[in-house]
């Protein structure tokens, strides 16, 4: 298990399935060209949606949970990010055909932040090599922090616009992604967080759990 998932080649394939198995169960499920293009532009967005958590969460995992499984996903954390941008580029092109032929009037905020998005995981996706770490240096990191929260936003606020929907499948699926998405972003925070804190004691010798004597 620990060896198939510390290949280089898995995280891609993974993403090029996922996105080619979405595609697909689009085009069988709808009942017409438009509710195909559309299921095959949903779909691909939910398939994509898991390989991004496998790079969002890699080091908060091993943080939480080292172990072999946790070491191995993190060592391949760039190849999930490539796999998920390859997943989301196949979700693009089910998106581009669906609006521009079967559902176009989609507001200009969204095509903004949605494009957006883009330029942050295609930018992401061509520095993701160690020759463009050294290039960028400092603005390297700043660049992937601010566009893997940027990309979790985006899935996020996608989401949350549903949960508050009239059509109840779409509030389910809202609701439970929404839901996943956060408690993916808490348990990203939450162990700097409390390690700063386990820092903060130490460097005070533990005077701020301590009564003061009276």
């Amino acid at each position: 298990m620990i060896a198939w998932l510390d290949r280089r080649s898995v995280p891609l394939l993974a993403g090029l399935l996922a996105g080619l198995l979405a595609v697909a169960a689009g085009l069988i499920a709808g009942g017409d060209a438009a509710e195909r293009a559309g299921l095959a532009a949903r779909w691909t967005a939910r398939a994509a949606l898991p390989l991004f958590l496998v790079a969002f969460l890699a080091a908060p995992l091993v943080r939480r949970w080292p172990g072999g499984v946790t070491r191995a996903l993190l060592r391949r954390r760039r190849q999930w990010g490539l796999g998920f941008a390859l997943a989301h580029t196949i979700h693009l092109a089910a998106l581009a055909i669906n609006v521009i032929v079967y559902a176009p009037g989609r507001t200009w905020q969204s095509l903004i932040g949605g494009g957006l998005a883009y330029a942050m995981i295609f930018l992401m996706a061509l520095t993701s090599t160690d020759g463009w770490q050294r290039r960028l240096g400092r603005w390297w990191s700043r660049l992937h922090t601010v566009g893997i929260y940027y990309i979790w936003f985006i899935f996020t606020a996608s989401y949350a616009g549903r949960a508050f929907g009239d059509d109840p499948d779409k509030r389910f699926v809202g609701i439970m992604f929404g839901t996943v998405l956060i408690a993916a972003l808490m348990l990203r925070v939450w162990p700097r967080r409390a390690q700063a804190d386990r820092l903060a004691g130490q460097a005070t010798g533990g005077a701020a759990t301590r009564p003061a004597k009276s």
